[in-house]
Order: C-alpha cells, then structure tokens, then sequence
C-alpha cells in the first residue's frame, strides 16, 4: 500500500493550477523523467503530492537558470544525499545501542 504522499489522486489540470506550470510542461518535464505521475486504467495522469513537491523544485532550479538535463542530476543527487543521511543516522544509531549495551 503507497503512502498518502505518494498517491496519484490530482489530475493534470490541478496539478498546473496548484503548482502555475502548464500541462503542455508537465508532460515535458515526465518525458524528460523529472516527474513520473501515476496513471489510471485508462491512461490518465495522477500526480501525487510527492510530485507536487518534486516540480516545486524543479521550478525554484528553472527559474535559478539550470537546465533541465541540470535539473535532473540534482534531484537524483539530492536523492542519493538523502537516502545516505538517512543510511547514516540509521548505522549511527545502532553503535550507540551497542556501545550502550
């Protein structure tokens, strides 16, 4: 089961309106892989709140002048960054359980 996050529940059309990007972009930036919106039986765009944080962004680095090729590698940096903190808390946290024990 997905978390509430990461479910597809807004449709394109809410999603430019939440976010001020237009789907003609929306669908440019999922063919360049910067977002990947859930899809419906029929083949309808789902984004999820966790893609509404993914093109807030994307946009705060368009408007800071990189381009989308830019783009991508910093969010896939930004993800690694993240998942090695989290690794390291992680490993830090069992030393100090088996320093204390």
């Amino acid at each position: 089961m997905s978390s509430d996050r990461s479910r597809g529940v807004f449709g394109i059309s809410v999603t430019s309106e939440l976010t001020g990007i237009g789907p003609q972009t929306l669908r440019l930036y999922e063919q360049r892989g910067l977002v990947t919106p859930q899809r419906t039986a029929g083949g309808t765009r789902r984004y999820s709140q966790a893609d509404i944080d993914v093109l807030g962004r994307v946009t705060e680095l368009v408007n800071a002048g990189v381009n989308l090729t830019g783009v991508k590698q910093i969010l896939e940096l930004e993800s690694v960054n993240r998942t090695l903190r989290e690794e390291n808390a992680m490993l830090r946290s069992e030393q100090q359980v088996r320093r204390a024990g």
